[in-house]
Parts: structure tokens; sequence; C-alpha cells
């Protein structure tokens, strides 16, 4: 009996970051997001005979008996499959991811980019963008409920993006590369603790809080016409200025603050949360790629987890 070589094929998608506009574009205002290629995911598709079985560090089994916080994900798979027309059966999906889960970065989008990408060019299909948001936003949906989309657009981007939701995504031009360095507080970030005190503000203060979101869409547009002019120092300020208002607006905590002014104490042109908040990950801006190492060291004595630093618009 002839027997085939065995068939593996890879998908992957890197991490994101919103620069600024976070949780306002909930509210029909402009964000913008950077693809963050330092941490990624691949998804490994390979050959087995029976029904589908996923290994990666957060379920090793069969998707059949995946737990009901990743149904999301296993409908993704069969969805695709049958966008596919093939069987729900017959291969070894395993998931390799250096993003950390929470933290605001994407991750859950990743991993369904990466998985749906790897059974696409399994089975030798050509993959539209439209058809890959289509199926993502399955497994989106199930895990945020009413997701903007900025998380899928922003990790199957290879360029920043300005994102408007229910509107047509945009490239930001980058006159000038810049340089971030991200810090993650190592705790979980609570996105649904900081929409509810969104929410919770508008009852409270509908005139105020209202202002406030308008002031972070003003604010994103600001930052736009800084990254084409190749002004740091501007865009340094509106991300300080942003912070100040998610910060009137819940979202932001003591961790998140601290980092926040360990990182402008270390001469960082400007720093803020970015994601959901309430945990999760800050940015800030350097001056030099040597400046970033010098933050995130300083960041790292702080007591921030982990720290990354890279160029944007090289």
């Amino acid at each position: 009996m002839l027997e085939l070589p065995q068939k593996t094929v890879i998908g992957s998608a890197h991490s994101k970051l919103i620069l600024v506009g976070e949780h306002a574009v909930v509210y029909g205002e402009p964000a913008i997001a950077l693809p963050f290629p330092e941490i990624e995911v691949k998804a490994t598709v390979d050959q087995v005979d029976g029904p589908i079985q996923i290994n990666s560090s957060f379920y090793y089994g069969l998707l059949s008996d995946m737990p009901d916080k990743l149904e999301g994900l296993a409908i993704c798979i069969k969805k695709t499959c049958k966008e596919l027309d093939q069987d729900a059966t017959g291969f070894r999906i395993q998931i390799e991811s250096s993003i950390p889960i929470g933290r605001g970065l994407g991750s859950s989008a990743a991993i369904a980019i990466a998985i749906v990408r790897s059974l696409y060019a399994y089975y030798e299909h050509d993959l539209s963008r439209n058809d890959l948001m289509k199926l993502v936003d399955i497994a989106e949906t199930y895990a945020h409920g009413s997701p903007s989309g900025i998380d899928m657009a922003a990790a199957s981007s290879e360029v920043p993006i300005w994102f408007e939701k229910d509107k047509e995504i945009e490239h930001v031009y980058i006159n000038k590369p810049f340089h971030l360095v991200v810090a993650d507080t190592g705790r979980i970030g609570d996105t649904h603790a900081a929409v509810a005190s969104i929410k919770e503000q508008y009852k409270v203060d509908f005139t105020e809080t209202k202002l406030s979101i308008a002031h972070l869409g003003k604010l994103t547009t600001q930052a736009r016409t800084a990254l084409h002019d190749g002004d740091h120092s501007l865009l340094g300020m509106l991300l300080n200025r942003a912070q100040d208002e998610l910060s009137k607006l819940g979202v932001s905590d003591e961790g998140i603050d601290r980092l926040t002014k360990v990182a402008r104490k270390s001469g960082a042109l400007g720093a803020k949360l970015t994601g959901g908040g309430r945990g999760g990950c800050i940015i800030a801006l350097a001056k030099s790629i040597k400046h970033a190492k010098e933050i995130a060291d300083d960041l790292l004595h702080a007591g921030a987890d982990q720290t990354w630093y890279f160029t944007v618009g090289e």
C-alpha cells in the first residue's frame, strides 16, 4: 500500500496595539491601531486519523470536547471547514503563542486568524481578507460579545490602521519612524468592568462622559496628523492627554498609573494604557530605540511583568 507523505502547514498572526482611541471607538469615534510583530501566534495543521485534535497551552484534546469558553473558536474551525467544503475531521491543530492572554494585545483575534489561515493553506485555497474577517468575527463575537472589530483588523494588518466601526479601514501614513515600549502589568485586564464603568458614568453624568469620548476622538484625529507630520513631541503629548481622559472614564487603575508615571519619569514623550484597561498593558513613546530600551529596563525594575520595544514605520 502506498503511504502518502505527511502534510504540514503553518498559519501565523501577530499581536496588535491600540495607539489611541480605545473605548471611544465603541461609541463611533476613530482609533489608530498598530501591528505588534514582536509577539505572534503560529497554528500548525497536520494530518491525523479520526476527529479534529487541538494541542495548545490553553486546551489539549478533541475539538468536540472544547470547553464552553472556547466555543467560538470551535465554531470558527467548523465553519471554516464548511467554507472550504471539507469534512471537519482528519487533522490536528497545534497552537503556539507568545501573546499573553487577556492583556489587550489581541490574543484571541490572532489565534483565530492564524487558525483560519492555516486551514486555508492546508486545503490549498486562496483566502480573501473579507472571508478571513467573516470567519474570525465568529470567534471574536463569542469571546467578547459585541466587538468593534478593531482587534482582528489590526492583528491581520501589516501596517498601522485608522479604524471606525462599520466604516472602511484606512492605512495611516507614518512620515517618520517612532519607537514604542510596551509593558505588561502582569494582570489580566478587566475589559468588561472598564466598559461597564463608562456605561455607569453615562448614567451619572451624561454630558461630561460624552465630552470625554468626543475628546478622545479629537485626540485620535490630532494623533494621525502628528504621525503624518512626523511630530513625535506632539504625539507624546496627545498620548498623555488620552491617558488623562481614560482615567476620568474609570478604565485606568493604580498599577497602570504607576507604570505610566515611571515611563514619563524615564523621559518618555508620552505614556498611556493600551486596550481595555483595568490591568493589561501600557505603551510609552521613546526618543530613540536606545531610549526605548532604557525605559523598558526602568519599567521592569518598577515591577512590570515583561516589556518589549520596537520601531514603527521603518
